[in-house]
């Protein structure tokens, strides 16, 4: 590495590092004064507040991290060239027969580092913070009733409902579960006064354990139940028993039923958070998890997570180019030019998604059809960087 590269790379650096804080300090200013009580209340008996604040927030660095990393990598790399014309150092460095390209270069290895550090955040690191990025200030511990909209086991046509949930401890309240004519020897309803999700252990599979039956009557004296052969999740000539009784479990007590299920708690309560903060290996698991039956705005985020990395990089390639040709750009002239390609640029990939959500053209397609337009169009304005 040159002293001109350690020398642009600091620009780049401090630039990228003034807007990033800028962003998060006054995101953070706003937000602390909306929910102050709110923290307040939670610190109560709990520990420091600012200890409190200081976790909440820092999980959310990294979401906020992953949203505007290109945003603000084309902002940075559009100032500090703005700044180099600004001084007339582009123009010495022309003069001494450096091309755009080669002052251009320490920038665009800045952008695919901070491209993949994003991808690896986003894959690795996000994930193992979605209990914390899914829940508000308003419940921070969890113990909040949320609205549980119904949701079928698509691998077992259970229709599982019920009052709310509360995330500490994976728990329904009042459960409603709608059982289908397969299932339906002994009613149609399950009705408890809770369910609690349990993960599969050995010699017992994943699903719901509701406490406190009322309906139907006297369950606990009648066997399981399995899937009837030919329904669609039964297998084999002795299929497994999807509706579990304390007759057949003595793990069970007289109040209780098991309700075996792939579709995990956090799956239930709020699908969509739980895609947003999913790995790539977690929505291809559950795109084949026969239970959530999941459709193609999946398909979309897997392809679309993909080829993030290359549209990163790609938006950066837009914007240059601009801030290179024109003769005497201001900073106030970059922020403008960044700003307009961004919109543009998020808008084509939004509306690409959109229709491949909408199956007007397939998922891979919606996915990748940002990047079919976006690089040739880098590749067509890239003039100024080959000067």
């Amino acid at each position: 590495m040159t002293v001109m590269d350690r020398y642009i790379l600091r620009h780049f650096a401090g630039v990228f590092f003034i807007c990033f804080c800028s962003l998060i300090g006054l995101w953070v200013v706003i937000d602390v004064f909306s929910n102050l009580d709110d923290f307040l209340n939670y610190a109560e008996g709990r520990g420091n507040v600012l200890g409190i604040m200081g976790q909440y927030y820092a999980c959310r660095v990294l979401g906020y991290f992953n949203l505007i990393g290109p945003i603000l990598t084309l902002i940075s790399a559009m100032f500090t060239v703005a700044w180099l014309r600004r001084d007339n150092e582009l123009t010495s460095l022309s003069a001494a027969g450096i091309r755009n390209a080669r002052v251009v270069a320490p920038i665009i290895v800045a952008a695919i580092v901070i491209s993949l550090v994003s991808a690896v955040s986003r894959e690795l690191v996000i994930p193992n913070f979605r209990y914390q990025l899914s829940h508000k200030v308003q419940d921070l511990s969890g113990e909040a009733k949320r609205e549980l909209r119904p949701r079928y086991d698509h691998e077992t046509d259970v229709r599982i409902g019920g009052a709310g949930t509360f995330a500490d401890a994976q728990r329904i309240y009042e459960p409603r579960f709608i059982l289908p004519e397969s299932l339906d020897n002994y009613g149609r309803r399950l009705i408890a006064a809770e369910a609690y999700y349990k993960p599969p252990e050995k010699g017992r599979p994943g699903g719901y354990l509701l406490e406190g039956v009322r309906e139907p009557k006297r369950l606990s004296e009648k066997p399981s139940l399995p899937l009837a052969r030919g329904v669609a999740g039964s297998s084999g000539d002795d299929p497994p028993p999807i509706i579990i009784t304390p007759r057949d479990a003595l793990w069970l007590d007289d109040d209780q039923v098991f309700v075996v299920s792939n579709v995990k708690f956090d799956q239930l309560e709020d699908s969509a958070v739980w895609r947003q903060y999913a790995s790539i290996g977690e929505l291809i698991d559950g795109l084949h998890n026969p239970s959530l039956d999941y459709g193609a705005d999946v398909r979309v985020e897997i392809h679309a997570r993909f080829v993030r990395p290359l549209l990163d990089v790609a938006l950066l390639f837009l914007g240059l180019p601009l801030i290179l040709a024109r003769g005497n750009p201001n900073m106030y002239l970059a922020a403008g030019f960044a700003l307009a390609i961004v919109a543009g640029f998020f808008l084509l990939v939004i509306a690409c998604h959109w229709m491949g959500r909408g199956n007007l053209v397939s998922p891979a397609l919606a996915a990748w059809l940002p990047a079919l337009i976006v690089v040739p169009m880098a590749v067509l304005f890239s003039e100024p960087l080959r000067q």
